[in-house]
C-alpha cells in the first residue's frame, strides 16, 4: 500500500508540474477536502476545480526537490518540495503582482481513500512569500 500511495502522490503533482488540473481532479475522491495554508476548507471536486482556475489565472509555479512518504497501511502520505513561481495577477488581500519571483518551501499531507485522495492539507510560509514577492 506504501508504494501505491507514493505513486498516486507523485502522479498527483506530475500533473501539477504540467498544468493538467483535469489529471488533478480525476485523483480525488468524491468527499475530497481541501485544507488552505492560513484558509478554509475547500469541500468536493467542483470546489478544487473553482481553485485550480483561480491558481492558474493568478500564479505559474512548478515543484522541484520533491520527496514523498506514505505510511506502512498507505491511508496517509505526504510531500516535501520546493514551489518556484511567478505572481502573475494581484490576488484579492495580498499585495500587487507584478510577475515577481519566488521560491518557497513547502509541504502537503494526504489521506488516502478507495485508491483516491480523499484530503490535502497544503503549509508553506505566507510571511516569507510575501516578503520574497514586496
Amino acid at each position: 500500500m506504501t508504494a501505491q500511495t507514493k505513486a498516486l502522490i507523485a502522479a498527483y503533482y506530475d500533473a501539477f508540474n504540467r498544468g493538467d488540473t483535469d489529471a488533478m481532479e480525476a485523483m480525488l475522491h468524491e468527499d475530497f477536502e481541501h485544507h488552505v495554508n492560513e484558509g478554509g476548507v475547500r469541500r468536493g471536486k467542483q470546489g478544487f476545480a473553482a481553485f485550480n482556475r483561480h491558481m492558474s489565472e493568478t500564479y505559474r509555479e512548478t515543484l522541484t526537490e520533491m520527496v514523498v512518504m506514505a505510511s506502512d497501511d498507505g491511508s496517509r502520505g505526504a510531500a516535501e518540495f520546493v514551489v518556484n513561481g511567478t505572481y502573475l495577477k494581484t490576488d484579492p488581500g495580498l499585495p500587487e503582482a507584478r510577475g515577481q519571483s519566488y521560491r518557497l518551501p513547502a509541504g502537503a499531507f494526504f489521506a488516502i481513500r478507495d485508491g483516491q485522495i480523499a484530503r490535502v492539507t497544503t503549509y508553506y510560509n505566507l510571511a516569507d512569500w510575501i516578503r520574497q514577492i514586496s
